[in-house]
């Protein structure tokens, strides 16, 4: 069984920087892809950042050039660096780990870490 566990979330003004963290319990190179999804207060989970085993790293449009992802394989751990933070960014944010097989794929779920950025 796979657990992923994330922390780093909190409250933050607009402007200012979070760093969250997704710890899990076997390695990250075990997957083909991890990730980071938010989902917003009554509104379906989106993706947000990717970064495959071999690849390079992916973000959706409205975080590019604030958010950064990266991973630390030594501890199994991909964080998310959130910079220059908005109101919209106000999100649960889950870590997600993807790994294929053929034309199936497996999803791994964090419980989520809330990110709430507001005056």
């Amino acid at each position: 069984q796979v657990q992923l566990v994330e922390s780093g979330g909190g409250l933050v003004q607009p402007g200012g920087s979070l760093r969250l963290s997704c710890t899990a319990s076997r390695s990250i190179f075990s997957f083909d892809t991890m990730g980071w999804y938010g989902q917003a207060p009554g509104k379906q989970r989106e993706w947000v950042a990717a970064i495959p085993s071999g690849g390079t790293t992916n973000y959706t449009d409205s975080v590019k050039g604030r958010f950064t992802i990266t991973r630390d394989t030594a501890k199994n751990t991909v964080h998310l660096q959130m910079d220059s933070l908005k109101p919209e960014d106000t999100a649960v944010y889950h870590c997600n780990a993807q790994k294929h097989f053929g034309t199936f794929s497996r999803d791994y779920w964090g419980q989520g870490t809330q990110v709430t950025v507001s005056t």
